[in-house]
């Protein structure tokens, strides 16, 4: 298996993927967003797999960004702006190959052991 995190190190839920996965003993590897990002075909393989950029953006935030982001029709231009600036993706996101989440899913996760 190969799981990855991409995730805030200080982000409560990441913490609880991170714990979810070493409770098991499950082998993940740490990405730190804000620091490292995701890289072109990681951010588009992410993309496909949660099925658009809207279930990728944080809605939560209270960033001015993502508030403009709420009136952007153009899917292009929000996908853009959120790979150049990791900080606006909800967190964890949670990769095993192909598949991937958004969020703590552990009935999700629980399908890859």
């Amino acid at each position: 298996m190969n799981i990855q995190i991409f995730g805030k190190s200080k982000c409560f839920d990441t913490k609880k993927a991170e714990r979810y996965f070493k409770e098991r003993r499950i082998k993940y590897q740490f990405v730190d967003l804000p620091r490292f990002g995701l890289s072109g075909k990681e951010f588009d393989s992410v993309l496909r797999a949660v099925e658009g950029i809207d279930n990728l953006i944080d809605w939560d935030s209270k960033s001015q960004e993502v508030t403009l982001m709420r009136y952007m029709d153009d899917a292009r231009a929000k996908e853009d702006k959120v790979f150049d600036d990791p900080s606006l993706m909800k967190t964890p996101i949670v990769r095993n190959g192909k598949a991937a989440t958004v969020g703590f899913r552990p009935d999700i996760w629980a399908t890859w052991e």
